[in-house]
Order: structure tokens, then sequence, then C-alpha cells
């Protein structure tokens, strides 16, 4: 196991009430003005905006609205939101939704803070920001986990790029399970492959060896799979949901990447291949894993196969590891057919074409933790597999 360093200041707020719970407890610490940010008006439709503004005006609070965050955060809509902040010298973020609304949010709440170009600020002379407006984060769609940690994906439609940043870290999250009610099904089973992901991902990093976050990871991953099925059988499984709700939360709270580092290639594949495309995450990275732990399992068979045989209970018996290694990964393949979400581009109705796979290929970012050093050329060649 490597050496860590580990602390966890996020403040959580989980189960029925979480919201009530959560603003009675932390609205006397956030200041006069509250900027209250959310997407696309779900929240609103749903009768949660009212709630929440309602809560707010009762303890006196100032609302400043930061609306219209899209799937997929766009650098101009965190430029858009750090205005706002700026001009009305808001004290706090209450960013309402799930992980584009928190992200965005958290970006926000950095620019909002500096006097340069964050991109520059972050990217070009390899800064990271210190100062940031207070954020909380109330989860309406979970699977991302993004209220649990300070990393927000922006997609820079310029550059071609949708790439991390570092922004504020929530200073409390409210997750009631219940307002996963609010959106649509397939929205949040998107999510909750998508804390799946996470899982994978972080289990299939260095070392290679088995460790305690390993152990905890696979239960976690069971969890997952049990209760994905559970809410695709009864979307009204609210058990089930809360269930996928704490998932999601574990794969991003750090615990499961204690003395790890983590592969994550496939979210960087699925990045690349989201800023060209503008395609739904979760649903993204479900075509793309199977193909790209066939070409990782033979550089790792006995990592691969012990995920078989704990996750996916593949019998080992007389078979060598990359055999067993084979067979979980064909069991993820069709776990993600049973769920009904696409295998293919052409199921996704997405851009395939050789140029935009090529141009993803090349822009992909290589990740430290990945089994093998994967070349552009490789990258092309799964893209086209996931055609």
């Amino acid at each position: 196991m490597e050496s860590f360093i580990y602390q966890y200041p996020v403040k959580n707020y989980f189960g029925e009430g979480a919201l009530e719970q959560a603003l009675a407890a932390e609205l006397p610490f956030m200041g006069a003005k509250v900027m209250l940010a959310y997407g696309g008006g779900s929240i609103k439709r749903t009768g949660l905006y009212d709630e929440v503004v309602r809560l707010l005006t009762e303890a006196g609070k100032e609302i400043v609205e930061f609306a219209g965050i899209m799937p997929n955060p766009t650098y101009e809509k965190v430029q858009e939101g750090a205005k706002i902040a700026r001009e009305h010298e808001v004290d706090a973020i209450l960013a309402v939704g799930g992980g584009s609304v928190f992200d965005c949010c958290k970006i926000v709440s950095a620019q909002a803070k500096l006097d340069e170009d964050i991109h520059e600020y972050e990217h070009e002379q390899g800064k990271m920001p210190t100062e940031f407006i207070p954020l909380a984060c109330v989860v309406t769609l979970s699977g991302t986990g993004a209220e649990q940690n300070n990393g927000g994906v922006i997609t820079d439609e310029v550059r071609k790029v949708k790439g991390p940043f570092i922004g504020a870290l929530p200073a409390w999250a409210a997750l009631d399970p219940a307002y996963t009610l609010t959106v649509p099904s397939a929205q949040f089973m998107s999510g909750a492959f998508d804390s799946l992901s996470h899982c994978m991902e972080t289990y299939f990093g260095t070392p290679r060896e088995r460790c305690v976050s390993d152990d905890i990871n696979f239960a976690v991953q069971r969890n997952i799979i049990r209760n994905m099925r559970a809410v695709a059988a009864d979307e009204n499984d609210l058990h089930a949901r809360s269930e996928l709700v704490y998932d999601s939360a574990m794969g991003e709270n750090g615990v499961l990447k204690i003395g790890k580092v983590g592969d994550f290639q496939c979210h960087m594949i699925q990045h690349q291949y989201g800023a060209y495309t503008h395609t739904n995450h979760g649903l993204g990275l479900g075509i793309i894993h199977p193909h790209l732990y066939r070409h990782l399992a033979p550089a790792a068979p006995e990592q691969f196969a012990r995920w078989a045989v704990e996750v996916w209970g593949v019998d080992p018996a007389g078979k060598d590891d990359l055999a067993v290694a084979l067979e979980g990964i064909d069991a993820l393949a069709a776990f993600i057919k049973e769920m009904g979400m696409p295998t293919t581009f052409a199921e996704f109705e997405s851009d395939a074409s050789d140029g935009t796979l090529r141009a993803v290929a090349d822009t992909a970012v290589l990740t430290a933790g990945c089994a093998k050093k994967l070349t552009p050329d490789e990258i092309f060649e799964i893209l086209v597999e996931c055609r």
C-alpha cells in the first residue's frame, strides 16, 4: 500500500429530511447573500426550488440565482457564474442538482476569487487556488460523488478539451435519496453506473497487490450492482436508491483511494469523447469499459481475475487468470446490457466517425495507474470497437 495522509472534511447529512436538517444547522454560517445554483429547471417542476427558496427566505437570506447549468458544464458557464458571484458579492453558494451543477460551482467558487483566468492559473502556471466562496451541495442526482471532493470536470468548447480543475471542497452536503425520484430513471441509472466506474477505476490502479481499500471497494461494487438491479425492477425502490446514493459518496470520498493510485483511463477517454460529442457521461463509460478492459486484462491478469471472482462470482476452478478475467469482463458487458444501457456508439446515436474518434484518441490523457501504457493508435482501435 502507498503512503498516505487522509482527512475527510465534508459534512454529510443523509436520509429523509436531510435538507431541512442541514439548512437549520448551516444557514447561520452562510452569510447574508446566497447564490442558488441549479440546472435546467427540474427543481422548479418538482417543487424543490420553492422549498429551498422558502427555507432561505425564512432565514433572512438574499438569494442570487445562477440557473441553466448544463450537463458537461462549459468553461463559458463557469465564467458566467463567477461574474454573477463577483457582481453580487455573494457569501456562499448553494448548489442543487447532480455532478454537473456541483463541478461547475466548485470552479465558480475559485474563479470568483481569482484575478486571473483559472485555466491559465491552473493548467499553464501550475498553481492551485487557495481562496473560495464557501460551497454546499444538495444532491438530487447521485453517481458522480462530486459533492465529496474539490475536483470539477469542465468542457472547454474552444480548446476541445473536457478536463479537470480544482475548486472549492464543499463544506457540507445534503443527501436525501427521495430527491432522486424527481429525475428520470434512465438518468439516475446512468449516474449509478458512473459510481461503479469510479470504483473499478480506483481498484484497477496501483499497487496491484490486494489491499484493505480493495476489499472495501469490492463490497461497494457488489452493492451497486445489486441495487441497480433492484431499481431496474422497481424504480420507486427507495431503499435501493438510498444504497446507491451512499455508494456514490463512497466512490469519491477518498476511502477507496487510500493507498492507491487510480487508473481512470476510461474516464479520460470518455471525457474527450464527451468534449467532441456532448454525450452522457455514464452511458459513454458503459460503452467503453468492456472494450478497454479486454485490452488491459492481459497486462494485469491476476488483478482482473481477482475482480472477476470477488465482484462477478466467476468460478476460477481449472482456469488461468486471463480466462477468469475475460469472464469477468463478459459479465460486466452483460450487466450493462441487462440495465438497458447502450453498448455501442450506434445505439448511443452519437458521432463515431473516423475523424472524431481519431481526434479523441490523439487528445485523451494517458494515466499513470493504467495496467499498460496505451498509445493513441490503440485508443483509436478501442473506440472503433465501440462502434
